[in-house]
């Protein structure tokens, strides 16, 4: 592992998350009585990165908050974690997004998305930004702001030879003009049934839709399979190698953040040369205490936790 902590770019979005914790999920139509409501700060680009800052690395953000409240906060929030915020437009004519969120009794969430001033960044916002930074180790994104500036980023990653890790989430689909800029894609089963149109029900089909992806150019796939774990494929599509990495058995309370958990602990496991393996089990540990705890980036661990997690098997 490199003694040099990791720098880590992530181009996302930064949203301000409204929780509700409930017995169940509303059906549509229906209304239920919850219990605690709940501010945090959230966004899966912030979440992303707030988790590799606290797994110490240096995180540098690209991303855009609106002229309100919830930015200040939000701007306030990313500094205090150690994350550079320079590239972080303010866009004063928009609302920073916002997310409504529900989680019922056993940690699963439903989440609207009022993507807000996320959708203002540019693909020459992100330009400038590549111009001004010298050195970055990864580039980690999300799919919450719009693709042209996603597509940038990625290209000149490719350009300047720095590593690119896509968490295609929420799910969308794909230009396999950006899919083969990527080395790292981290699909979960969804957004990857979504990008091969082949459904997911076993370990030989998670097989074949990572398979698939790397077909599309991907260099190498983490696909996460919720409390089953996460699966791992990677070399030449004509003869793959695959790592079943499982899950920690934890008790669920939240899963919000969880794949965000995974995605920034990854970046940091990687940019300190971890093999893929270690470092998605590295993600893996990081996801877990996610989950027992409630909210986003509330929810995301510190590398001292991680590392004794990861030592006892246990929190």
């Amino acid at each position: 592992m490199s003694t040099r902590a990791p720098h880590i770019l992530v181009v996302g979005s930064l949203n301000m998350d409204l929780v509700v914790q409930m017995p169940a999920i509303p059906r549509p139509g229906e209304t239920l009585l919850g219990g605690r409501f709940a501010t945090f700060p959230g966004g899966k680009g912030a979440n992303q990165a707030v988790a590799a800052a606290r797994l110490g690395a240096r995180v540098t953000m690209v991303g855009r908050v609106g002229g309100d409240a919830f930015g200040e906060q939000m701007l306030k929030i990313m500094s205090c974690e150690g994350i550079d915020t320079r590239f972080i437009g303010v866009d004063a004519g928009t609302a920073t997004g916002v997310a409504l969120i529900t989680v019922d009794a056993q940690g699963q969430n439903s989440i609207a998305v009022a993507s807000g001033a996320n959708l203002t960044l540019t693909a020459e916002e992100v330009r400038s930004a590549w111009e001004q930074i010298t050195r970055v180790d990864w580039l980690a994104m999300p799919l919450e702001t719009p693709l042209d500036s996603v597509e940038t980023a990625a290209q000149i990653a490719k350009e300047r030879g720095v590593k690119v890790i896509l968490n295609p989430a929420p799910a969308q689909d794909l230009d396999v003009h950006l899919l083969r800029n990527i080395d790292v894609l981290i699909p979960n089963e969804s957004e990857t049934e979504r990008l091969t149109g082949q459904t997911i029900h076993s370990d030989e089909q998670a097989r074949s839709a990572g398979v698939a992806l790397l077909s599309l150019g991907v260099g190498s796939v983490v696909l996460t399979l919720g409390e089953r774990g996460a699966l791992i494929v990677e070399g030449d599509q004509s003869d793959p190698a695959y790592y079943s990495i499982p899950a920690f058995p934890v008790r669920v309370v939240d899963t919000t953040a969880a794949g965000d958990a995974f995605v920034g602990a990854l970046a940091t496991g990687l940019g300190e040369r971890l093999s893929l393996s270690a470092a998605v089990r590295f993600a893996s540990a990081a996801a877990a205490i996610s989950v027992t705890r409630a909210g986003a980036q509330p929810s995301l661990p510190y590398r001292s936790e991680v590392d004794r997690f990861i030592r006892q098997g246990k929190l």
